[in-house]
């Protein structure tokens, strides 16, 4: 690869005066944000046609301390030493880089991107992100209105995990060095309020499987996280690698979670893997889209007789329901749904819990008569 050089230049701007850059060629590429480094703005100005005597020297002067620092940079690059970089990065478009990290990312991201876009209107540098700045941004979602519906407002539960998405890409950009500080150790999370977690029943689940569905990929997918608990975001990126043969003889899962970023080995039972089709390489579920989980979702719960509003997240709360009904402890569910925290997990158990039902039973205020057969009645 070629060295960069790196050349001094000279603009005359419309003040009149003149400003000292760098320029790198061929571009280096930054080794945090990947982005080619072409130029480097000094902020050292010449004055054009010098008078006096002064305004030579001050020029001469500056011209030194410019190619001191041109000789500097061209050194530091030849090296991979780029820490000259970090007065760079306040200038950077964060905007810009908001948007290139949802390429990775699912519609969540692109809504909050766009909440975001509105607050700062449209323009945001790394240097913006003060403290105050991002609760400015807090204070904006809880007051916001809905992007499809501007007549209806944000829900809290909504604000909430925009903001948690928001500190995750501050706490991004934190271990990526783009900030110096990481700015969530001063940002309150926005509280979300306890709300209906809509399941299916193992019933309702054996309709499903019973009703044909126009994208075969989505019917097994969705079978397959009431089977597993897996979300869609790892669903859609579990591929023939990652379901590996236990020692046990059966199957399992091996993944790195996308919303956690947990590494987890997660049982497979055979009627799950049979779900996921002949095994090849790549993706799982190739045909598998995340608009499929919308319309032709909804599509699909209706023709099964469903009336609930059903979610593609709803299979993760069902398959978390059915174990709990079915006396799953609730150390093991939360493991199988790679919760860091087990209370997350308990809510779960509070929506069915067998045995409260068996508590209440217990106390009848009317006493049921007696059978003939009842132990005691025979003579």
């Amino acid at each position: 690869m070629k060295a960069t050089k790196v050349t001094l230049r000279q603009r005359l701007l419309n003040s009149g005066k003149i400003t000292l850059y760098l320029d790198f060629y061929p571009p280096f590429k930054d080794p945090v944000t990947k982005k080619d480094i072409r130029h480097e703005y000094l902020g050292i100005y010449l004055v054009k046609n010098p008078k006096f005597a002064i305004e030579k020297e001050a020029n001469k002067e500056k011209l030194h301390q410019a190619e001191a620092i041109r000789s500097q940079r061209e050194l530091s690059i030849m090296r991979g030493q780029y820490e000259f970089l970090d007065k760079l990065t306040p200038k950077m478009d964060f905007l810009a880089y908001f948007r290139k990290k949802l390429e990775s990312k699912d519609q969540k991201w692109i809504r909050v991107y766009d909440h975001f876009s509105n607050y700062c209107e449209g323009s945001c540098r790394i240097g913006d992100l003060t403290v105050p700045f991002c609760e400015g941004f807090r204070e904006y979602l809880l007051n916001a209105k809905q992007l499809r519906d501007e007549e209806k407002d944000l829900s809290q539960n909504s604000a909430a995990g925009y903001w948690s998405t928001f500190r995750g890409c501050l706490k991004i950009a934190y271990h990526e060095r783009l900030l110096k500080e990481n700015l969530n150790d001063y940002l309150e999370p926005i509280a979300a309020v306890s709300g209906r977690r809509e399941f299916l029943t193992l019933e309702e689940v054996r309709m499903l499987a019973d009703t044909p569905c126009d994208v075969p990929d989505l019917k097994n997918a969705s079978l397959f996280s009431c089977l597993t608990g897996l979300r869609i975001s790892d669903i859609l990126a579990l591929t023939w690698s990652n379901i590996v043969k236990a020692q046990d003889g059966g199957w399992c899962i091996r993944i790195r979670t996308e919303k956690t970023d947990t590494e987890a080995t997660l049982p497979l039972t055979d009627e799950a893997y049979q779900l996921c089709g002949e095994p090849s390489t790549g993706l799982v579920f190739k045909n598998l889209r995340r608009y499929y989980t919308h319309a032709p979702l909804k599509e699909w719960v209706k023709a099964a007789g469903i009336t609930k509003h059903i979610t593609f997240h709803c299979f993760r709360h069902t398959f978390a329901t059915l174990q709990v009904n079915e006396g799953t402890d609730i150390y093991t569910v939360s493991h199988l749904l790679t919760h860091a925290n087990v209370g997350t997990t308990q809510i779960y158990a509070d929506i069915v819990d067998k045995s409260k039902r068996e508590a209440v039973e217990r106390i009848k205020i009317r006493e049921e008569p007696k059978t003939e057969d009842e132990p005691g009645d025979k003579e």
